[in-house]
């Protein structure tokens, strides 16, 4: 198994997900990914700001938020933002303690790698896509 196959089947071990991203647009892949989740009984929460609920689940703004509803950290996001947003991401998860990321495709460039990999962060980035990967586990 490879090292990407690795951190997929540890990102799928959480108890919690959340998509950051998330979209109430049924074309956009925020929302996409979101209803994924929902069809593999996966707990998910969607998240962004200018929302307050998708796919009939409550949004919460930012991962801040998700951690003080969950009470706990062991919680996998899948990010569908712009490189510019998605190093927010990564800081706010690193001071939160999480550590497994999935950056769907689009959502990365070098700087957010270069900052996971400083951190300890478990990214998956680079092409894979929870819409294509997931299924096979």
């Amino acid at each position: 198994m490879g090292k990407t196959a690795n951190l997929i089947k540890d990102f799928f071990s959480s108890s919690h997900y959340a998509v950051v991203g998330a979209s109430s647009v049924p074309s956009k892949y925020g929302n996409k990914v979101l209803k994924w989740y929902i069809a593999n009984n996966r707990p998910v929460t969607p998240i962004n700001p200018n929302e307050t609920s998708i796919e009939g689940l409550q949004c919460v703004p930012n991962l801040y938020s998700l951690i003080s509803n969950l009470n706990h950290t062991d919680v996998s996001v899948s990010v569908l933002t712009s490189p510019k947003i998605t190093k927010a991401i990564l800081e706010e998860a690193n001071k939160l303690g999480i550590k497994k990321i999935w950056l769907q495709p689009g959502a990365e460039d070098t700087e957010c790698q270069d900052y996971a990999n400083q951190v300890g962060i478990n990214l998956i980035s680079n092409g894979p896509c929870v819409l294509v990967d997931g299924p096979k586990l």
